[in-house]
């Protein structure tokens, strides 16, 4: 990448390498380059960097009390920390969001900081995206500079291996000065996985919008910057909410993506299992696909599956063959699973897939309860296409010795695709509940699907 970074078309993405943050922190009013600054910038950099980072030490992580240690609703309650679903690429998105950051007086940050590794401690086998929106950091809620340098080290090459893309939502001056500081400990490997997004609009291509529910606040501040842009139009509807953005209707009669199971049966020769999965099982189904180590973990390159969707969409034939990738057909399956205008398990069963954890119950009465979800209340056709994925979720499990997918790791990957809530966001607290349904009824498939 040449110095100083380049522009991506219209959309002005801007991907920053470490020779540019190796620049001088005083930005000109020509620098192409320059961080959007927030109302809030000089207020941010009042701290001593230099004193903050020489007096560091495990003080910074170490609260005195190990004594609730996995407790972590006091944290958990303000959403700081949430799952979106998957990006464009089939990996999990995790959002962190300043704005949602309590006064330091009521925040624990070294709790924090073990409810942070905790929450990415269930997805780094995996490959996953992290998403920071910065937009509403301020004195009064910002950590310290020594506990950003402390929790920094905290997190060594287990999270930041299968990390693919670190977004940094709105940056200011601030973030320019931070990274600058602590550039000496940041390898070229890592640098190159953060990407600087100054406008909301720039992660359309990598994200699904409807899945991030982006505070009110952050959509609010973009619209300002916006406006701010004479040239830019603004991509956002007039609804304060993201939720209110949809996805365009069915082009073709044959589209398998981004509509309903109903629409699919309807044009389907009265089929509830559509085309896609067919094929994607039948090409995944041999010794080969299922011994491959990490299948349905890793993803694959954004242009294939783009391309490969696009197939199934208009009906023309796929050749996975073409592709040479098993992570392909892996990562279409959790694609069409995730993009369902409703989830296969339903918004009828969220509730009470969420409370199947918490009921204080004998593993025969959880059984009958899952047993009454599925054969009693999930519809007859989400039934059959549940049934079907599971079936081949079964033998992925069987070679779990090879290609280490147990039931508990397929129930991490496949869960949060088969069932969220309206909002699409997803606590930790909720994302283990529903990894606890989902891996109940792998392991006791047989049990369960008796129709």
């Amino acid at each position: 990448m040449e110095e100083g970074g380049k522009e991506n078309g219209r959309t002005g993405e801007r991907r920053f390498s470490e020779t540019e943050v190796d620049k001088k922190t005083e930005a000109s009013d020509n620098d192409d380059y320059q961080f959007l600054e927030s109302p809030l910038s000089d207020e941010l950099m009042d701290e001593n960097f230099e004193e903050a980072l020489a007096s560091t030490d495990n003080g910074e992580l170490d609260d005195g009390d190990d004594s609730d240690m996995d407790d972590f609703s006091d944290i958990a309650k303000y959403g700081i920390v949430e799952i979106a679903g998957d990006d464009s690429y089939g990996r999990k998105v995790i959002v962190i969001s300043a704005c949602k950051l309590p006064s330091n007086k009521e925040l624990n940050h070294a709790k924090f900081l073990r409810y942070l590794m905790f929450t990415l401690d269930q997805f780094v086998e995996n490959d996953y995206t992290l998403v920071y929106f910065h937009h509403g950091l301020n004195s009064k809620n910002k950590p310290s500079l020594g506990w950003l340098w402390a929790a920094y080290k905290a997190f060594d090459r287990k999270y930041k291996k299968n990390l693919k893309t670190l977004y940094l939502v709105h940056p200011t001056n601030f973030i320019r000065i931070v990274w600058q500081i602590f550039r000496p400990a940041i390898s070229v490997k890592f640098g190159k996985k953060v990407m600087y997004v100054n406008y909301l609009h720039e992660l359309k291509k990598h994200l699904h919008f409807e899945q991030l529910a982006i505070p009110k606040v952050v959509l609010d501040y973009d619209k300002q910057l916006q406006a701010v842009d004479k040239g830019s139009s603004t991509w956002f509807p007039n609804s304060p909410s993201s939720s209110s953005l949809h996805l365009p209707g069915p082009v073709y009669d044959t589209q398998q993506f981004r509509v309903s199971l109903s629409y699919i049966k309807e044009h389907n020769c009265g089929d509830p299992v559509p085309r896609v999965l067919k094929e994607c099982i039948a090409y995944l189904d041999n010794d080969t696909a299922l011994e491959t180590e990490g299948i349905f973990r890793r993803s694959a390159n954004t242009k294939i599956l783009k391309t490969v969707q696009g197939l199934f969409d208009e009906g023309k034939p796929v050749n996975f063959e073409d592709y040479n990738d098993i992570h392909v057909p892996a990562v279409i399956i959790k694609s069409f699973l995730r993009e369902l205008q409703e989830p296969l398990l339903t918004f009828d069963l969220y509730d009470d897939i969420i409370s199947f954890q918490e009921t204080e119950l004998e593993w025969t009465e959880k059984l009958s309860v899952a047993k009454s979800l599925m054969l009693q209340r999930l519809p007859e056709d989400n039934y059959q296409l549940l049934k079907y994925v599971v079936g081949f979720l079964v033998k992925v499990i069987e070679c779990s010795d090879l290609n280490k997918m147990t039931a508990s790791n397929l129930a991490i990957v496949f869960g949060p695709n088969l069932v969220w809530s309206h909002s699409h966001q997803a606590s930790l607290s909720s994302i283990t509940h529903i990894n606890h349904f989902t891996e109940f009824l792998l392991k006791n498939h047989d049990l369960i699907f008796t129709k």
